[in-house]
C-alpha cells in the first residue's frame, strides 16, 4: 500500500519548441520506435507528437533509446495493429526546449477524462446492459494568486491570447510526472473576496490523453 500527498509538486508550461522533425515511420513494438533522420533529440526529451495514429496524436511523449536516426516513444506500446495500423504512424514531432514554472498555485483540479458508457437492451430483455465507450473531454483548471509580473502568468497570458496548444508538466515529489497537452485560456479578472487571496484561473482544454512517467 502506498499513499502520497501532492504537497511540494510544481507545475510548468512549455514556452519554447524546436522545429518540427519529420517521422517517416513508427514500428509496431513496445515501445514503438520512430524513424526520423538526424532528429537531434536526447534521451529524456519531451516532444509533442503529430501522427497518423490518433492514439498518440497531440500527446506529449518522452524520448528513450535514441540513436542517430531513430528513437523510442517511452511508455507507448504500439503492438496492437488494430489501434496502430501498420505503416500509418508517420507524422512529425517537435521537442519542448524550455518550460516556465507557474508559481503561486492555490488550486489544481481536473474534470472529465472518465470513460463514458453506452446503455442498451435487447428487445426480449427486461434489463439494460452497458458497454464502455470513449473517454470524456478533459480540462485542467489552475487557480493562481494574482500577480501579472510573474513569468508563469506572462507565459499563460501569451498562450491564452494566441489560443495556443501548450504542454503542461506536473512534477511530483519523488520524481514522477504527468504531462498534459491543451489549449490555454486565462481569465485575467481576479477574484475579489474580502479576507481571501485574489486569484485568477487558467484552464487547459486537453487535446490528447495525459501521459504519466514514474520517474
Amino acid at each position: 500500500m502506498s499513499a502520497k500527498l501532492p504537497d511540494g509538486a510544481t507545475l510548468s508550461i512549455a514556452v519554447t519548441y524546436g522545429s518540427p522533425k519529420t517521422v517517416s515511420a513508427i514500428t509496431n513494438a513496445n515501445p514503438g520506435v520512430a524513424s526520423s533522420t538526424a532528429h537531434g533529440m536526447s534521451n529524456g526529451a519531451l516532444m509533442e507528437v503529430l501522427s497518423g495514429w490518433n492514439k498518440i496524436n497531440d500527446r506529449i511523449i518522452r524520448v528513450s533509446a535514441q540513436a542517430t536516426d531513430t528513437f523510442a516513444l517511452e511508455g507507448i506500446d504500439t503492438t496492437d495493429t488494430t489501434m496502430f495500423p501498420v505503416g500509418t504512424g508517420a507524422g512529425t514531432v517537435r521537442e519542448i526546449t524550455a518550460f516556465t514554472q507557474i508559481a503561486q498555485i492555490l488550486g489544481f483540479s481536473t474534470t472529465g477524462g472518465d470513460p463514458t458508457e453506452v446503455k442498451f437492451s435487447f428487445l426480449d430483455e427486461d434489463f439494460e446492459r452497458t458497454l464502455p465507450s470513449v473517454y470524456s473531454a478533459q480540462t485542467v483548471k489552475i487557480d493562481i494568486a494574482d500577480d501579472p509580473s510573474l513569468a508563469g502568468y506572462i507565459a499563460l497570458k501569451a498562450a491564452s491570447d494566441a489560443r495556443a496548444l501548450r504542454a503542461l508538466k506536473l512534477s511530483l515529489r519523488g520524481g514522477s510526472s504527468v504531462i498534459y497537452n491543451g489549449i490555454v485560456a486565462l481569465n485575467e479578472t481576479p477574484t475579489v473576496t474580502k479576507g481571501a487571496v485574489m486569484a485568477v484561473t487558467a484552464t487547459f482544454s486537453l487535446q490528447g490523453r495525459p501521459v504519466r512517467y514514474a520517474s
